[in-house]
């Protein structure tokens, strides 16, 4: 979006310079992307007299011209045919710089005549493209600087250019008026309110405009036209000509001018059609059916697809609904009868109509960001009221097809939560005088919305608007408050820090930490449970990522795939993130999964490289149950999820139901859906399984010490071989609990004399004293509780 200063401050009284109005539109989110300020490269340039030209000696197209300038008499060479005696020219002196055609003068020799620099033309001054002759100037003083004349005499060829950036929800600043609101609220000057024209109809208008039904809703909401007869459709003044110039418009025609100048001053596109080229007596708005053509403005025949939005008369399009005009209709200096439309289109299918026939188009531009519906039909009357203006005429009867659509919202102000979230202490009237300024209207604390701002959805966006004139450019830091005096509390919660934890030791373990994507396959999703429609994406980014993962492993095994296809066997992949048993808020955890595959090291010729199993990720699952603090009394049980292997896992459970982690063997058929070359062991952790300690603090507990001696003994029991380790080692620890410190199985023995259908289990039992030594008695007495306690619980007799 670019503008002038002269053109901003039709709409803007303020005396602030160019520096400090494009400082504030940057701060107040409107970025400034450039400043061309023509005054700063003429700045050099001053104004001198030819006394004499005389034709060069060597030379049929060039004069010798004794020139008058500031530092006396000059003798300068010129080819320009206008370079005569008694003119005023523009000088560029040696060491200028002309910026036209990029040279920074020195003194040159031309033929064989010396030239102390050059009068130059507007091109090469960058003024226009003129270059048949040196700049003649009706007046002027020997000396005085060009921009100062330029300024009395032709302003708008010195009048800065700024350009800026709008994001997408920032419609009103498409037109000046928007821009100039905006710093007026932050107070760099006044706000002028827009002149509003009235164009009363002398005549029922001919020509009548309807909207197909089906394109109302989501097409064209309002149609507004009028006919303005005996128009004289000459050049443009010349302040709009010097306007749409200095933006980098092509002035056309006054009409079609007219129409550039709302685009650009008020953000509101408008059309004009040749009345006389317009077949029959009505203009409507319908979807197109498909393969239909129209040659644009742009001379470009474009090809329609099917219910894409167009105006047409009785023979065919005419015109691309709010994108472009067609050239059949378009204005031109021989038209007398203009038809002036106005409309309200769907942002949503100007933006489909103009990416399929990829056109770019300023209309297009401000049509599929929002515009003003409000003022849709005031801007009919104010461009009919240029026109008349401009080019004569007389107007009809104005023509009107829809209903202009309701914007009317308001929200709440809560003053309170705008300083909350801003951070800054900004005063309740401060921030409704905001809001007024910027369009608002308030009643009580609701803020009524004004219609040029769609992107104005709800609360929190009157807290953006009065943020962003207050400036967070004055936000301060300050120190977060303590609560208490001392050292401040913590901030991790128990969760996060074993989290950090439980990262630390399975790196430290020798795991590499993988992050994978959320979303898998809905194979891969169903080997470990999931895969059902609770869990499936509505637009998944591809079909190999269209279910949330039930569980972290299927992501660790596609790496651990992908890395085994580039030659990489031996690996050992951990990670920590959430798993989903649904789709709903609060159906997901948090897991730690790792995986070993292949060997635990490189072949060597020691032997010590063999292949991983499932007591290394047993000792791997430990040891983070350890470091997040798990309790030590945890069991072994079986019973884990299907895609382990049935017979070489096992689970951690506090108790029969309180599952802190799995680990073992991945089932075959996993690794081979998966396409995994196995071995391949891991385990699965849930931290927020494992219990809290009772009492919360940073200090450890006291070490405990024990200086009496341990004793050791061993049992040996016959028992049924279906009858398990771990109910035996709970049976025997249960004897005494507070002198067993340990019980662990170092033997197993089937077959041979036992007969069948029993097994051997033999037992290490490790007694720890407190308070004495132990006698022979006291050991007895427990031995005889052990074998007391396993023979009821398992029915296993002690082996002789």
């Amino acid at each position: 979006m670019k503008f002038t200063l002269s053109w901003l401050k039709e709409h803007l009284d303020t005396t602030a310079s160019v520096d400090e109005i494009a400082e504030t539109l940057t701060d107040l989110g409107l970025e400034v992307e450039g400043v061309e300020n023509p005054a700063a490269k003429l700045a050099g340039f001053t104004l001198a007299k030819v006394q004499s030209a005389e034709q060069h000696p060597d030379a049929d197209r060039l004069r010798v011209c004794q020139v008058e300038t500031d530092e006396g008499v000059k003798q300068i060479v010129c080819g320009a045919p206008n370079a005569r005696e008694g003119i005023t020219v523009v000088l560029a002196k040696p060491g200028d710089y002309v910026p036209g055609i990029d040279v920074t003068l020195s003194v040159g020799n031309i033929r064989g005549v010396e030239s102390h620099g050059m009068m130059a033309s507007e091109r090469e001054l960058e003024l226009s493209d003129e270059h048949n002759g040196i700049i003649e100037l009706p007046s002027g003083t020997v000396g005085q600087r060009f921009t100062d004349w330029l300024a009395e005499n032709d302003p708008a060829k010195v009048d800065p250019v700024i350009e800026i950036a709008i994001t997408p929800n920032r419609q009103d600043a498409l037109g000046v008026h928007g821009i100039a609101r905006d710093l007026a609220a932050r107070g760099l000057g006044t706000l002028k309110p827009m002149k509003e024209g009235y164009v009363k109809g002398s005549f029922p208008c001919p020509i009548t405009v309807t909207i197909d039904e089906d394109t109302r809703t989501d097409g064209c909401e309002v149609f507004a036209g009028r006919l303005i007869r005996g128009v004289t459709n000459g050049p443009s003044p010349k302040w709009l000509q010097d306007r749409l110039r200095a933006i980098g418009l092509r002035s056309i025609s006054a009409l079609v001018d007219i129409t550039n100048f709302f685009t650009h001053d008020r953000n509101r596109p408008l059309h004009v059609f040749d009345a006389d080229k317009v077949k029959g007596s009505a203009l409507r708005v319908h979807r197109t059916g498909g393969g239909e053509t129209l040659v644009g403005l742009d001379e470009k025949t474009y090809t329609f697809g099917t219910g894409q939005v167009v105006i047409s008369d009785a023979e065919g399009i005419e015109s691309i609904g709010g994108i472009m005009g067609g050239l059949e209709t378009g204005c031109t200096e021989a038209t007398t009868n203009v038809f002036l439309e106005a409309a309200v289109w769907d942002r949503i299918q100007i933006a489909h109509t103009g990416r399929a026939l990829k056109i770019n188009s300023d209309a297009r531009y401000r049509n599929e960001r929002g515009i003003d519906p409000e003022y849709n039909m005031q801007a009919m009357e104010d461009a009919a009221q240029m026109i008349l203006d401009l080019c004569g005429g007389e107007a009809s009867e104005v023509v009107v097809a829809g209903y202009v659509p309701d914007t009317a919202r308001a929200y709440r102000l809560d003053p309170a939560r705008v300083v909350s979230l801003v951070g800054m202490e900004i005063p309740e009237s401060t921030q409704r005088q905001t809001l007024t300024a910027l369009g608002f209207r308030m009643e009580g604390n609701m803020a009524h919305v004004p219609s040029w701002r769609p992107d104005i959805l709800g609360e929190a966006d009157l807290v953006e608007e009065v943020a962003r004139i207050a400036s967070l450019t004055k936000l301060k830091g300050k120190p977060l408050p303590r609560t208490i005096a001392g050292v401040p509390g913590p901030i991790l919660s128990p969760q996060q820090k074993r989290e950090r934890v439980a990262r630390r030791t399975a790196a430290a373990l020798g795991y590499n930490e993988c992050v994978t994507y959320s979303f898998i396959d809905r194979d891969s999703a169903a080997l470990f449970g999931g895969g059902d429609d609770a869990t499936m994406l509505a637009n998944p980014i591809s079909s190999e990522m269209s279910h949330m993962r039930p569980a972290l492993l299927p992501g660790l095994l596609q790496a651990a795939a992908r890395n085994q296809a580039r030659g990489f066997m031996d690996l050992a992949l951990f990670e920590l993130g959430a798993a989903f048993t649904g789709g709903e808020p609060g159906e997901q955890h948090q897991q730690i999964s790792g995986l070993l595959v292949g060997r635990t090291g490189p072949k060597d010729v020691h032997g010590a490289a063999r292949a991983v199993d499932l007591y290394d990720a047993k000792a791997d699952a430990e040891a983070v149950l350890a470091a997040i603090g798990a309790p030590a009394g945890m069991q072994i049980l079986r019973g884990g999820s299907d895609w382990w292997h049935p017979g070489r896992h096992g689970m951690f459970c506090l108790g029969p139901k309180k599952v802190l982690g799995v680990f073992g063997e991945l089932h075959p058929v996993v690794l081979k859906a998966m396409d995994v070359k196995g071995p391949v062991v891991g385990f699965t952790i849930w931290p927020d399984a494992v219990p809290l300690p009772r009492k919360a603090g940073a200090t450890r507990q006291a070490l405990v010490l024990r200086d009496l001696q341990a004793v050791e003994r061993d049992f040996a029991f016959v028992v049924d071989a279906d009858v398990q380790a771990l109910d035996l080692v709970n049976a025997a620890q249960g004897a005494d609990k507070g002198l067993i410190e340990e019980v662990r199985v170092f033997d197993e023995f089937i077959g041979g004399s036992l007969g069948e259908g029993k097994k051997s289990l033999a037992i290490t039992v490790r007694l720890q004293p407190t308070d004495k030594t132990l006698k022979e008695k006291d050991i007895e007495a427990v031995a005889a509780k052990i074998v007391e306690k396993v023979t009821k619980a398992t029915g296993g007799v002690l082996r002789g």
